[in-house]
């Protein structure tokens, strides 16, 4: 089993970010899928197969766009998650194919440097912490409910501590 994080880096601002995104996402991708496996009772994670998930860094402009075309929400937004497990035949799929396509993320490098400043953090911990999210919402979680949002925010507070990044929720 060989697990995949395809990372396109699709705007050049990226280049200016401070840190490694590349390796920073294959680090968090690597812990998150580590500690769900070990401390979640996910059955797609449980099967051996390897996991694939794409990310994108991108720009405000691109989700921006995405947001309108997919969330009726004309504005931009720090990230996306385009869940293929909400797909009516992602059981189907787990059955025949040899590996599990989670599904996409964007993030937009220009709202996330917006809010790790209002929120005095680095780029590079708000990046981990919105990648851990994404990916969160691509093995199933949500935060529709106060409940889900309380179960979704206190792993996240874990999988980012097991990182050396400190409590996103804390005020």
């Amino acid at each position: 089993m060989s697990d995949i994080l395809n990372i396109a880096p699709d705007a050049p601002i990226w280049n200016s970010c401070g840190f490694d995104a590349v390796l920073t996402a294959q680090t968090v991708f690597k812990t998150l899928l580590s500690f769900l496996r070990t401390r979640q009772e996910i059955d797609f994670l449980q099967n051996g197969k390897s996991i694939i998930v794409n990310l994108s860094l991108n720009n405000d402009e691109e989700i921006r766009r995405l947001n309108r075309e997919f969330r009726n929400l004309d504005r931009p937004t720090n990230v996306l998650s385009f869940a293929n497990i909400d797909d009516d035949d992602f059981d189907k799929y787990l059955c025949i194919s040899p590996e599990i396509e989670l599904g996409d993320i964007i993030i937009a490098y220009e709202t996330l440097c917006k809010e790790a400043a209002e929120k005095k953090i680095s780029v590079h911990d708000h990046f981990a912490h919105l990648l851990t999210h994404g990916l969160l919402h691509l093995c199933g979680f949500d935060h529709q409910q106060d409940e889900e949002a309380e179960y979704m925010e206190n792993l996240e507070t874990e999988i980012l501590q097991s990182l050396n990044i400190n409590n996103p929720y804390q005020e």
